[in-house]
């Protein structure tokens, strides 16, 4: 128990200290740069289909727990990248409000997912649908803890296209949170099982998914798969999620 605890904590107090000692670098968030990290290729000169997941740490005290995910799409030919984030302000699902591979507000994303070309083009269409038909697109749908929050907007659009394989690291508060109202069963990629108490607590265990220990958003787990340790407030640890 006393080990347990201390994977739960320690790497919360280790962030916390981080952000309390040394701070994010980012400085006031209303004037934060929120310029292109160059991440993305020029859309007027790629002409192939894209699909990027980026996440980024939240803005604040927030940061010491969570990262802000969302997507972006360019189908084939296409000139623009479109991008979706789901919001506590405005509109909850905000199209283009943001540089594609923006910063969010200062700080630097990173790529979760990233298929291109003649893989990217059939999955686009799934991820589209899933944005259009998002049951929690009202003004104040969006919850920060447990969710639906920006977090549980991407989970979605990933569970609609498991031929992707994408895991959102266990800093992504909310990506557990039962937007189709289901607490029990079959994970999205078909290895594995869940199951959640209303996004609160809840555990998963997957070929592809790894061991995730949902607790009050606090994700603990490992991933034999691609190794590595997840722990909360720091991410993954170890060799790097993907394809």
């Amino acid at each position: 128990m006393v080990i347990f605890l201390f994977l739960v904590f320690a790497p919360i107090a280790a962030s916390a200290a981080r952000y309390l000692w040394v701070g994010d670098g980012r400085g006031n968030w209303q004037t934060a740069d929120r310029s292109s990290a160059g991440l993305l290729p020029s859309a007027t000169t790629h002409p192939g289909a894209v699909i990027r997941v980026f996440a980024a740490r939240t803005a604040r005290w927030r940061s010491i727990f969570a990262v802000h995910t969302w997507i972006v799409v360019k189908e084939k030919g296409a000139t623009t990248y479109s991008r979706y984030d789901y919001t506590a302000w405005g509109e909850p699902i905000r199209t283009n409000g943001f540089a594609p591979d923006g910063r969010w507000f200062g700080a630097l994303p990173q790529t979760i997912v990233a298929v291109d070309g003649e893989a990217a083009e059939p999955l686009i269409p799934k991820i589209r649908y899933v944005i259009e038909n998002y049951k929690f697109k009202a003004y104040g749908d969006y919850s920060a803890w447990p969710g639906p929050n920006s977090n549980t907007f991407v989970q979605a659009a990933l569970d609609a296209v498991p031929e992707l394989r994408a895991i959102l690291p266990p800093t992504a508060i909310g990506k557990d949170f039962p937007y189709d109202g289901r607490w029990v069963g079959v994970t999205p990629s078909s290895t594995g099982v869940f199951v959640t108490f209303a996004g609160y607590v809840g555990l998963t265990i997957g070929w592809i998914e790894g061991f995730e220990l949902n607790l009050f958003g606090a994700v603990l787990g490992f991933d034999i798969r691609r190794p590595a340790l997840k722990l909360p407030g720091i991410g993954r640890f170890g060799v790097a999620a993907g394809l």
